[in-house]
């Protein structure tokens, strides 16, 4: 086992893991990603999108369908690291009608449907299968999950407790409680903590509805991932404006940042081995059979030698943030769960994030042990209220997969997003789809002998970069 480790390991070193391996000779070429649906590319235009050479910059054109709120997008291919544009977008204005209740069947006087939008990206790997479906899906599996909500969140009053349904009924003997059951009562002290309810907001019912949706969404992958030939999983990244707020969720390694009067809001933050090693950490000391008797839940700063059973080296665990001694035991020369640092970080030595949709087959290299366990397809969600705050036309929202945030930090994409706005009139559309391209293009890099460089000269991303910046003010954005 250690010596398939040890492979893995080596081709991660050199760049190439099992997420992305280089297509063999003879075998039947993948056929050709599906493009985000708003672009509108050409024929021509797709096989420049599919050029790791030229690596050609793609947006939306000016003379095609406008994305809600004058929306900016922009995406390249990678360098190389796989034969397709492994990324997805999606954006959408979805209608929500309510779900037919058994009790109610006519619309409340005055309520009408909700209507949201929608931006997502997904960034797949081994693949783009998990990308396209999720990129196709996701938003519908969160309109669904808000077909109960539609008038509870148009009603100023507390969400019920329980919604109305048909009641089951119980049997004569379940029904008759006992007399001096019925008849006793209940001691003064008990009413109060008999009847305490939690307080439930609107805003935890939104979160609660887009946490289902990414579960359904990996359901659906899981099940149907043989009849559409869905191999790999993707990383999620999916917005939603509802009602005047702004709900970020994230799965994976894209991020978010709202930039407003040049302040700089994370709205998300990176789930890798690293950010979450104690979840990880601590599943697998609950359930040791998942590590396959192959790996160890503790973290040790290197890989330990068998000359050095018995010694006492520093080691932490799912309790730990800081570091303590330890005498080495023979279970501590297991390969450790999560091994490598920053990018290189994998777990169990194969994938370098922790969360995200799809990887129902990934198993370690070589073996019969699953990943999937250890990998959560349930999203963070922050949110950020619109209205507390006057916005003005150069407050955006930027979104991104990894590739963009590899070489640019959250004050670099600010600048830029500053630089391109101000030479442009703060009414023209266009100025944001600049900006999206603005910033795949700086973080591409410029190709020279020793590959995509930025302009000081180190590594330009060679990875699949995709770019949503979106306007939070201004004049008839919100429609």
């Amino acid at each position: 086992m250690l010596g398939r480790v040890r492979t893995a390991v080596a081709q991660l070193v050199g760049g190439l893991g099992p997420a992305a391996r280089p297509q063999l000779r003879g075998t039947p070429l993948a056929p050709p990603r599906p493009q985000p649906a708003f672009l509108q590319l050409t024929s021509e235009e797709l096989q420049l999108a599919d050029d790791h050479a030229g690596r050609a910059v793609q947006s939306p054109r000016e003379s095609r369908r406008r994305l809600p709120w004058s929306t900016g997008y922009a995406e390249v291919i990678n360098a190389g690291k796989s034969q397709h544009n492994e990324d997805q977008a999606c954006c959408e204005v979805v209608v929500v009608d309510r779900r037919c209740s058994p009790r109610f069947t006519e619309q409340p006087q005055g309520r009408k449907d909700l209507c949201f939008h929608y931006w997502g990206l997904f960034d797949g790997h081994a693949g783009s299968g998990a990308a396209v479906m999720a990129s196709k899906l996701l938003h519908l599996h969160i309109c669904d999950q808000l077909r109960d909500l539609v008038d509870i969140l148009q009603d100023s009053s507390p969400p019920p407790l329980c919604l109305p349904g048909i009641a089951r009924e119980l049997p004569a003997e379940q029904n008759r409680a006992p007399l001096a059951q019925a008849d006793a009562e209940l001691p003064s002290d008990a009413l109060p903590r008999f009847h305490l309810e939690k307080a439930v907001s609107h805003e935890s019912l939104v979160i609660g509805a887009i946490e289902n949706a990414f579960k359904r969404m990996d359901e659906q992958i899981e099940r149907e991932r043989m009849t559409r030939l869905v191999a790999g999983g993707c990383c999620a990244l999916a917005v939603v404006y509802l009602l005047g707020k702004v709900y970020v969720a994230n799965a994976g390694d894209s991020r978010a940042i709202i930039i407003r009067n040049g302040e700089i809001i994370p709205m998300s933050r990176e789930f890798t081995p690293e950010t979450e090693r104690q979840r990880l950490q601590f599943l697998g000391f609950l359930r040791p059979e998942l590590l396959g008797n192959e790996f160890t839940h503790l973290e040790f700063p290197r890989r330990i030698q068998h000359k050095e059973l018995g010694k006492k080296m520093l080691y932490r665990d799912q309790n730990m943030n800081g570091w303590a001694y330890k005498r080495i035991e023979e279970d501590d020369l297991k390969f450790p769960l999560i091994y490598g640092e920053g990018k290189k970080a994998r777990v169990m030595a194969t994938i370098g994030v922790t969360r995200g949709l799809g990887d129902h087959d990934l198993k370690v290299y070589n073996s019969n042990i699953h990943i999937k366990p250890f990998l959560s397809c349930v999203p963070e969600v922050r949110v950020y209220d619109l209205t507390q705050y006057e916005h003005c036309p150069d407050d955006v929202l930027v979104l991104g997969t990894d590739g963009l945030w590899d070489v640019t930090n959250d004050r670099e994409v600010a600048d830029v997003v500053k630089e391109v706005l101000m030479d442009y009139e703060p009414n023209d559309p266009c100025r944001y789809t600049v900006a999206a391209y603005e910033l795949v293009v700086r973080s591409r890099g410029v190709l020279k002998e020793r590959g995509w460089r930025l302009p000081n000269d180190k590594l330009g991303s060679g990875d699949d970069i995709s770019v949503f910046v979106i306007p939070l003010g201004g004049p008839g954005n919100y429609t």
